[in-house]
């Protein structure tokens, strides 16, 4: 896909390498242009870093050829509930892994969406810019391209519905404290005052039958962190035994990415290409999955 940024005229003079920046151009994605790219053009012409533009110019430039993805698995379907040049917005069922890892090498939503990508045309390259853990279920946000990605990770807030043990008072609530490794575990966290900082911000909607539904906005993004924040305070999500939930009413924990808000740039598409108005403006997106089949029946059960 090849990025279009038109010069605008308070942009006059300005360095090659000053106004990439202005585009939010990573250096990362500016030497992969460079190095192993076709490199830089104004008005179709190959131009340097260090040469000026002229306002009324065109900067455009091809994005690098992706890497290898992962083995693609066609039978690993793939709900897309949001898509524009920049963002995908995937919906994820419980007890499937977002990216393959030593324990599950396959069969996770990075092998379907390689499959998904493939018969569009597309590399297959699976950028998640959050990961949710396998047995949780809910949107998993995930950048289009290289220039996408490191824009998205700046501008991303969840809201997740917990379902956890005991009544809790209904109303607004934050746990601040610090979240670290378990000791003697590769995979436990716990909460401990040699942890990082973490705050989760929650409204409880719903009490009864021992039983509450959480609102839960986690301000700061550490592994596990609603369900380590709820086990402190002794209510563990339903369903959570690595933490001391109970799985006699739900087998897997009771958690689920219910909205998703980011920002992308205002952009118009061109053929085989993007362009992106500069200075950069932000077009912001909300997208929300509603609680699944499993944590409504656990709702609703009495016993």
């Amino acid at each position: 896909m090849k990025l279009y940024f038109p010069v605008p005229q308070d942009a006059d003079g300005v360095l090659l390498r000053n106004f990439l920046r202005q585009c939010a151009v990573s250096t990362e994605l500016g030497r992969a242009v460079k190095f192993h790219g076709s490199g830089f053009f104004a008005d179709g012409a190959p131009i340097l870093a260090n040469r000026r533009l002229t306002a009324g110019q065109t900067v455009s430039f091809e994005l690098p050829a992706d890497g290898e993805s992962v083995a693609p698995q066609p039978e690993i379907p793939v709900q897309v509930v949001y898509e524009d040049a920049f963002a995908l917005l995937l919906e994820k069922p419980p007890r499937l892994a977002v990216h393959p890892t030593l324990n599950y090498p396959l069969d996770t939503l990075a092998n379907g969406y390689a499959a998904w990508a493939q018969t569009r045309g597309g590399s297959g390259v699976f950028r998640p810019i959050n990961r949710i853990d396998k047995d949780t279920s809910g949107l998993v946000l995930a950048a289009q391209n290289s220039y996408a990605a490191p824009l998205l990770a700046q501008r991303v807030e969840k809201l997740y519905y917990a379902i956890v043990e005991g009544e809790l008072p209904l109303g607004p609530g934050v746990i601040d404290a610090p979240i670290g490794r378990q000791e003697g575990s590769i995979i436990g966290r716990c909460v401990t005052p040699q942890g990082k900082p973490s705050r989760t911000e929650y409204t409880i909607l719903k009490a009864e039958h021992g039983l509450s539904l959480a609102a839960c906005v986690p301000v700061t993004g550490r592994t596990h962190q609603i369900r380590v924040h709820f086990a402190s305070i002794g209510h563990p999500l339903a369903g959570d035994d690595l933490y001391g939930g109970s799985r006699e009413r739900i087998g897997r924990q009771a958690l689920h990415c219910a909205r998703q808000t980011f920002a992308v740039p205002e952009h118009r598409s061109l053929p085989g290409g993007v362009e992106i108005a500069v200075p950069l403006r932000w077009k912001s997106v909300t997208v929300e999955s509603p609680l699944p089949e499993d944590m409504r029946e656990l709702l609703g059960r009495k016993t």
